[in-house]
């Protein structure tokens, strides 16, 4: 089936006023993701000739600076301005000047952010024998949505909006317009020159068209989607958490069913995208954010935060450690508490203990640095042992400069390394030493003094009003 003719809009103007935020309702994120972004990506991949996204004077700018097209090569996004905020009937008539009579619209809502492609492939599949071909749900609980309203032959009629219904008859109705269509351009626009603004809320509502359609004679067919889960949309916080918690719930079952151990499934977040080896486990309260590449044999212990790392084979990250950016190659243990900032790449049988603090760099094999410690702005060699409470101290303040660790050094507990400095290899570093000057192979550097007493002789005296 070809694309090419089918144009998407994306309905965007409104603030969200039940979300109670300066913040517009799109821009909010399930997945780490922003809703609106989750749409788009979703027409991007069923391929389609243009995008149009319509917003408002109140959310444009915040939207068009957090949404990122760059990456969109194909396919361009068009940004359209709905000046006054008089319904969805009116945010469409701002595109459709636009558009050629002969092309298809698909209509979209950017706070309905989990449709599918495969959706709205048989959505626009299903546009072929009919005029207007819907995407409809049946609900156990319909409140809040408009109703499908059908003849004694089953033919869509009308909808009827959730704040217009006034007949207990309407209040039975379980069947939902999910606001997503596809239509011609020709007949969309001659079905909204006939809307009007006769209702509670004073606005044109696009779901008028339904009724105008079916008095015109236009064939009208519908269609559910694959998942409920697809049409269920964002109103209020309440409902972001909830949607969200889906999401995530989605992912999990999604990774179980692949290989992935996940302990507790509702006590996971991924916010991006996951590629896994086998055998990988993780417990609760792991979030995986941006790209995360794990190898075979990875445990993540509870409470770990990843973003944007690649993990070899047979890696453990104990409980509480924070890693973002970087690079961990095989037979690795980190943690707990450990804190990798961007930048670093452990190439192999390392160890990274408690509380230890690392930013951009490079750490050779089997080294390690257990307790305490921070390196920053380093290249450590191999067989480096970074004792209890070891710094590198790389700001001088102005900028940061450098610390080279040569293979085979033992750096003592709570030893200072000031940069930029190079240690060569072999090289000794006594406890408490603070390095300010380079140390050559085989040497051996202490700076602490002599250790001796003071004794101090403490006279007490007592006055007459002493207790």
């Amino acid at each position: 089936m070809s694309y090419f003719n089918l144009n998407a809009i994306i309905l965007a103007a409104g603030m969200g006023c039940r979300m109670l935020s300066d913040i517009p309702k799109v821009l909010y994120k399930i997945g780490g993701k922003c809703l609106l972004q989750h749409v788009i990506d979703a027409v991007m991949q069923l391929g389609v000739k243009s995008i149009y996204v319509v917003y408002s004077s109140n959310n444009g700018r915040n939207i068009m600076q957090t949404i990122d097209t760059r990456h969109y090569t194909n396919i361009p996004v068009h940004w359209v301005l709905q000046r006054h905020l008089i319904g969805t009937g009116n945010a469409i008539q701002q595109v459709l000047p636009v558009i050629n009579d002969d092309e298809d619209i698909l209509v979209l809502y950017g706070d309905v952010p989990f449709i599918s492609c495969k959706t709205l492939r048989e959505l626009y599949g299903l546009k072929s024998k009919c005029d207007l071909s819907m995407l409809t749900a049946i609900l156990n609980n319909p409140d809040g949505y408009g109703r499908i309203i059908r003849n004694k032959e089953g033919m869509v009629i009308n909808i009827v909006e959730h704040a217009d219904i006034i007949d207990n008859i309407h209040n039975t109705i379980k069947e939902i317009n999910t606001g997503i269509f596809v239509a011609v351009a020709k007949n969309l626009k001659c079905w909204l020159h006939e809307v009007t603004a006769d209702n509670i809320k004073n606005e044109f509502y696009l779901t008028d068209i339904v009724h105008i359609a079916h008095a015109s004679g236009c064939v009208i067919n519908t269609m559910h989607p694959f998942d409920l889960f697809e049409i269920l949309g964002i109103n209020s916080k309440s409902d972001l958490v909830v949607l969200n918690r889906k999401y995530q719930k989605k992912q999990a079952d999604s990774l179980l069913s692949s290989g992935v151990m996940i302990i507790d499934p509702n006590r996971f977040d991924l916010r991006g995208t996951l590629v896994h080896g086998q055998d990988v486990c993780i417990d609760i309260n792991v979030i995986l954010e941006g790209h995360i590449v794990l190898g075979n044999r990875v445990q993540i212990g509870s409470g770990c935060i990843l973003k944007d790392v690649v993990i070899g084979n047979d890696v453990t990250i104990f409980p509480y450690s924070i890693i973002e950016d970087s690079k961990i190659n095989n037979f690795v243990s980190i943690g707990p508490f450990a804190r990798l900032r961007s930048g670093n790449n452990l190439l192999g049988n390392n160890h990274i203990g408690n509380f230890v603090e690392m930013k951009n760099t490079l750490f050779g094999k089997y080294s390690k640095a257990k307790h305490l410690s921070y390196l920053g702005d380093a290249e450590i060699g191999e067989y480096v042992n970074i004792g209890a409470g070891a710094i590198t101290c790389n700001f001088d303040g102005f900028k940061k400069q450098r610390t080279i660790v040569s293979d085979h050094v033992f750096i003592g507990a709570d030893s200072q390394i000031i940069a930029p400095v190079v240690i060569g290899k072999n090289a000794t570093i006594g406890a408490g030493t603070t390095v300010v000057k380079d140390v050559a192979d085989n040497d051996t550097v202490i700076s602490r003094t002599e250790q001796f007493s003071i004794a101090c002789h403490h006279k007490h005296s007592k006055t007459k009003n002493s207790v």
